[in-house]
Parts: C-alpha cells; sequence; structure tokens
C-alpha cells in the first residue's frame, strides 16, 4: 500500500451551497478526488496545513481557525483567533511552526500570530500597515498585500504588495516575532506581482505578476546579514496563442522542485516550465486549457503523473494526467462540482 492523502478545499459560502472547507480522498493511480465531507467554516478564502502535517490552518471571516488533522484526515476544531483587520487572503509559517504571518489584501496589512502550544494560531505579537501610491489602474491604486513569507534562512519576511508593485522586505526578529522594514523589491509598474515561492536551497525566489503575466526569477543571497536579490529571467505565464484578457494566478512548484507550474484566469490554462536546479531559470514546455474558468489554485498529484485545477468561477476541479515526453496534458476524468473553491491542500496521512 502506498502514502494515503487527502487533499482540503476552501471556498467562499456567501454564494452557493459550499459550507466552505471540503475534504477528498485523494486517489493517486487515477488522479482524481473522492469527495468525503463537509465543514462548516464562514469563507474560506485560503487554506494551509502545517509543514508537518499535523494542523490546518484557514483564513475566516472572523480571523484564523485552527484544526487538528486527525490519523484518517478528518478536522478537529482547536479555536479562531483575531487579525483586528479585514479578512485575510494568504497563511505561512516559519519551519517550526511557532510563528504565522497572515497577509491583508483588502486593507494592505501583514499580520505576525504567535502559535499556541497546542499547535493553534494564538495572539498577534506584530503587524504592518502598507503605504504608497501605484498607478491610476483600478487595482494598482492602493496597497493590496497578497502573499508573505519568510526567506528559506529565516532572516527576512518577504511582503509582496499587488497593489503598488513592490515587495517589502522586513527584518524578523524570531524572539519577540516582530518585523523590521529594510528594504523593497520594486516591480515594474502595474505588473501587480502576487505571488512568491522559494527554492528549497534557498538560492532563487519566484513571483508571479498577476496583470503582466509573467514569472520574475531571482536570486537571493542573505549571507552579509543584508538581503540581495537579483533579477535573473523574466518569462511570460501565456502561450504563444492566448486570450487578450488575462490575470496570472497561481504558482506551484512539483514535488522535487524540476518543474514550475503556472495558471492563467482569462485565459484558463496552466503553463508548466523546466526549472534549472543549478541557474534557477525556467524554460517553458507548454499552456494548456484547464477546461474551466479562473484557475485560482493548481497543483501536481504526489506522483507527479496528473494535475488538478481549482476553477473558480465555473465551480469544478479538473483534472489531467501529464505526459512529459510529450510536453502536454490531457483531462482524464470528469470535473469535480464545488461552489466557489478558492485553494487546495494535499496532506499525507500517517502511515
Amino acid at each position: 500500500m502506498g502514502k494515503k492523502y487527502v487533499a482540503y478545499v476552501g471556498s467562499y459560502t456567501y454564494i452557493g451551497n459550499s459550507q466552505g472547507i471540503t475534504i477528498y480522498d485523494v486517489d493517486t493511480e487515477k488522479g482524481v478526488f473522492v469527495p468525503r465531507k463537509e465543514i462548516a467554516i464562514n469563507n474560506s478564502s485560503y487554506i494551509s496545513p502545517s509543514l508537518d502535517g499535523s494542523r490546518l490552518f484557514s483564513i475566516a471571516d472572523d480571523g484564523i481557525v485552527s484544526y487538528r488533522i486527525q490519523p484518517d484526515g478528518d478536522l478537529q476544531y482547536m479555536g479562531t483567533a483575531t487579525i483586528r483587520g479585514m479578512r485575510g487572503c494568504h497563511i505561512s509559517t516559519n519551519r517550526i511552526g511557532s510563528y504565522m504571518f497572515i497577509s491583508g489584501y483588502h486593507d494592505g496589512k501583514v499580520t505576525i500570530l504567535r502559535m499556541n502550544e497546542d499547535g493553534s494560531a494564538g495572539r498577534i505579537t506584530d503587524s504592518f500597515y502598507d503605504k504608497g501610491i501605484g498607478s491610476i489602474a483600478e487595482r494598482n491604486f492602493r496597497p493590496h498585500i497578497s502573499c508573505s513569507r519568510l526567506t528559506p534562512d529565516e532572516k527576512f519576511l518577504c511582503v509582496v504588495d499587488l497593489g503598488i508593485d513592490q515587495i517589502k522586505i522586513f527584518r524578523f526578529d524570531p524572539s519577540l516575532g516582530t518585523i523590521r522594514l529594510v528594504d523593497a523589491v520594486r516591480c515594474e509598474l502595474e505588473s501587480a506581482p502576487r505571488f512568491l515561492r522559494f527554492s528549497s536551497d534557498g538560492k532563487f525566489m519566484y513571483v508571479i505578476s498577476q496583470l503582466k503575466n509573467y514569472l520574475s526569477v531571482y536570486s537571493y543571497d542573505g549571507s552579509s546579514g543584508y538581503p540581495r536579490f537579483e533579477l535573473l529571467q523574466q518569462v511570460s505565464t501565456l502561450g504563444r496563442k492566448h486570450s487578450n484578457v488575462n490575470a496570472a494566478a497561481a504558482l506551484r512548484f512539483s514535488r522535487d522542485e524540476k518543474l514550475v507550474l503556472c495558471s492563467n484566469a482569462g485565459d484558463n490554462s496552466i503553463g508548466i516550465y523546466d526549472r534549472d536546479p543549478a541557474t534557477g531559470l525556467l524554460n517553458q514546455r507548454v499552456v494548456l486549457p484547464v477546461s474551466g474558468e479562473y484557475p485560482k489554485d493548481i497543483g501536481m498529484f504526489p506522483d507527479g503523473k496528473h494535475i488538478y485545477s481549482v476553477n473558480h468561477e465555473t465551480g469544478t476541479i479538473t483534472f489531467f494526467t501529464w505526459v512529459p515526453e510529450k510536453n502536454y496534458f490531457y483531462m482524464h476524468a470528469a470535473p469535480l462540482k464545488i461552489d466557489q473553491p478558492n485553494c487546495c491542500a494535499l496532506v499525507a496521512l500517517p502511515d
């Protein structure tokens, strides 16, 4: 018997019939999700498991909700922590799970929580409201923090502000759970950086830009005590033929980090790229449609042979088989219906 996985999908609840979090059993051989049950929570806009797979955290209208993941993948409510602000859009934690970082799109705020001894989200240790003015575009005229992550050495917190086209860099104090602004990576005007991820070796940062539809590759070096980022490459998230109205959305690695996956709303497609681990550079292999509208989240199954797409506007999850030797993927199962899905997390169950 191979390792078993469970998928958790967070959904808005103000429209449709979703309860908030849907639990699926993952059939890795067939490359599909099998519905199991729903957990009631208001407007689960983002969910994230702890790194050890023992907890699941969800953004909700009233703050951050913590769950204990049971041995069979079921969820046990642990508590709700306030962030004293508008509903967040992204969660990350440090490596040992002692701090949580919540990004606020609507109020341009990043909030830091110290975790409780039981692993649930706890009290606020620090927060920061971003300031600044972008362009005259509807989305890019005031701060909208869309993602916050520590650098792999955990010296700095990188805060992505989609609204003013910057990534603010803060020094992080793990003893106090506080941050201090030290630098900023200034992105192209009206590019709208949305999400970032670091390679596990700590050398490279990958940023997806919503409005300019490209992936940016940066080198990172924090060995001197100060953050150093150098732009190495920008590559389009779109194929040669694409829709005229697009918005880049999700950014994921394959488990071995040899592939980078991204998605595009409007074009409603997934792009797959080879990643050179030595240079960090990307090479586009294929961009193909997802048979749904607004692929808000995507990912690759643990076997590296199948892909899922969480399609927010059509209310579906679609499944594909990846054929690397031919550089394409094809839909192999019927779409799975789910109202207003936002994000998906795959968690390995204990043996």
